[in-house]
């Protein structure tokens, strides 16, 4: 059923950065996560009380809450698909971020209840009458969230939906603390083992684990986390496939929400190429980028000297130097400037984040070059890899 609906939804891959379509995909996942979360929640809350197991009533209050994320998930993906306006000229995807926080939350502050109930059920034990009902109303909803994690897992995963991606591992959580209250429901039918409380806190801990991952990938992104590694390959092969584009470098993704991102690069080019015909292809992988992955792009042309054996020969040096000393380490804009009382050697050297002395580098690099040739004056300019 899921392979059926997300092929209804779309036909080709491509669109899945398109708003529409994204609007498209959290509305019929948000109201199916509404629904089945309902009714499970509303089942449970009667087995409950009629057993009178604080367990199987937390599993309910845990499917209620559920269906509230849902409730912010559809509410958010319809504000996230509206267009450009004055204020926000770059859209309101990010919406979809802070829809991913606002179900994290919840399920925080649904974990928090869960476990102070459960903490005083432990103090307080009553009875249960657990019942053959019960058993098959929580296998049956063992079945439904997981039925529920595999759809938010296909449909999150199909347009990179980080709201539906936590909705799936939050019902993946649940599969495991229903389970929990199953195994308790039964060992108190056979055994008269009082478990009720300790399987509440079980729940609870459970679903505390799922809202701090939920949360906290959502910091990430709000923060500017690393950029979507799918994405950065998809562009450096469509630039590199053209034949006058010889390196890439300072590629940046600006993140306004899941499929709307703005990009910018540096691509070397020959420095004995046409002016003309390199701005025309240029032009031509900027509208094949923003046609084919929904990306704006600028692409900032790099010319590079290609024909001179001295500086090439000087620049493989350095750069298998670098390499040498760390695999993430590179070059780029490399020129040689000759004079009468030394020579410069300039060029941009990329960093990964994070990288640590940079000036013990500067220092490691000068004095490589200097035993390469003494009249050698390093310019370094140091830029850090965003991807």
């Amino acid at each position: 059923m899921t392979a059926w609906l997300i092929k209804r939804l779309i036909r080709n891959h491509e669109q899945v950065s398109d708003p529409t379509v994204r609007a498209a995909y959290g509305t019929v996942a948000s109201s199916i996560g509404i629904v089945v979360n309902l009714l499970l929640a509303g089942a449970k809350f009667l087995i409950g009380i009629i057993s009178r197991s604080l367990a199987i009533t937390a599993d309910a209050a845990n499917n209620l809450s559920d269906a509230a994320g849902s409730i912010v998930t559809l509410i958010t993906v319809r504000i996230a698909s509206k267009p450009v306006d004055e204020k926000h000229p770059f859209g309101h995807g990010r919406m979809e971020y802070l829809g991913s926080l606002a179900v994290g939350v919840l399920i925080l502050v649904m974990g928090v209840t869960l476990l102070k109930d459960g903490v005083i059920s432990i103090l307080n034990p009553a009875p249960v009458n657990a019942s053959l009902a019960a058993l098959a109303v929580l296998a049956v909803s063992m079945l439904g969230k997981l039925w529920l994690y595999l759809f938010y897992r296909k449909m999150g995963s199909s347009i990179h939906n980080g709201t539906l991606l936590a909705a799936s591992k939050d019902s993946l959580g649940d599969v495991l603390a229903t389970g929990a209250v199953l195994v308790s429901v039964l060992l108190s039918m056979l055994m008269g083992w009082h478990l009720d409380g300790w399987m509440g806190v079980l729940v609870a801990l459970i679903v505390l684990k799922a809202g701090w991952e939920v949360c906290s990938e959502t910091l990430d992104s709000l923060l500017g986390g690393k950029p979507d590694p799918e994405k950065i390959q998809q562009i450096r092969e469509l630039l590199l496939k053209r034949e006058g584009i010889l390196g890439l470098h300072d590629l940046v993704l600006h993140d306004y929400g899941p499929g709307r991102c703005v990009a910018s690069v540096h691509a070397e080019v020959s420095a004995d190429g046409n002016i003309l015909d390199i701005h025309e292809m240029i032009d031509d992988a900027e509208r094949e980028i923003g046609h084919k992955l929904h990306m704006p792009i600028c692409i900032h042309m790099d010319p590079i000297v290609t024909t001179d054996e001295s500086t090439n020969r000087l620049r493989q040096q350095m750069t298998d130097f670098l390499i040498g000393i760390d695999p993430a380490l590179s070059l780029h804009d490399f020129r040689v400037v000759p004079g009468q009382e030394h020579t410069n050697v300039i060029f941009d050297c990329v960093l990964p984040a994070g990288f640590r002395d940079p000036d013990m580098l500067l220092r490691t690099l000068t004095a490589y070059a200097h035993s390469l040739d003494e009249r050698y004056q390093l310019v370094v300019q140091f830029d850090t890899d965003y991807t």
